[in-house]
């Protein structure tokens, strides 16, 4: 599926016709909107993006990254263990931080707003990104999409009973990105892989 097809469709001649539609066919058009606005700015940040549409694809496209880059299981770190049994990965875990090559995780959110990461204790436990290698591999799906900050902020807060800590962002891919905002200041930039699965919009 070319997932950036949906992007450029046709849009309706005018507000009436587009008033008309049934809420039904609504709310696909408003999830392709934050799709389509934050894997451009993802992209612009300089991120690599991976579109799936079931737990094969996720597994297929995780190892291809890992071939393409020439690691092992040795140089693969993950820290939250229900990220290998979720997306059944096939391979071991990395017990040495100092040593990884490559970090995998999932998120909190992505937010569609400047096409940042949003990460917290949950998956980085009380480090700082400069400690991670160099190289991130985020495994999300769709319903992690956010607008803002803000918007992501608050569902934290509204479905945690211990809200983390550590909150902060991932937004610099690249080593020209300087654009930081105060909860992503101060962090390295990353050569971030981002695999995304397609999941049920709520």
């Amino acid at each position: 599926m070319n997932f950036f097809s949906k992007f450029f469709k046709n849009k309706p001649q005018d507000k009436n016709q587009e008033n008309e539609e049934k809420e039904g066919e609504f709310l696909p058009k408003k999830k392709a909107v934050i799709e389509e606005r934050f894997i451009l700015k993802f992209i612009e940040n300089g991120g690599k993006f991976l579109y799936c549409e079931n737990i094969d694809e996720v597994q297929k496209n995780f190892e291809l990254i890992i071939q393409e880059n020439e690691w092992t299981d040795q140089d693969i770190l993950i820290i939250n263990k229900e990220i290998k049994s979720t997306y059944k990965l096939k391979t071991e875990f990395k017990s040495s931080l100092e040593e990884a090559e490559c970090f995998v995780t999932d998120c909190e959110n992505l937010i569609a707003g400047d096409g940042s990461i949003l990460i917290s204790s949950n998956q980085i436990h009380e480090k700082k990104l400069d400690n991670f290698p160099e190289n991130f591999i985020i495994i999300s799906d769709t319903r992690k999409l956010k607008n803002t900050i803000s918007e992501g902020l608050s569902e934290i807060k509204s479905k945690s009973n211990n809200i983390p800590t550590n909150i902060t962002t991932i937004k610099n891919f690249n080593n020209t990105n300087e654009d930081n905002n105060f909860l992503s200041y101060g962090t390295s930039s990353k050569n971030l892989y981002l695999i995304l699965l397609e999941k049920g919009f709520n």
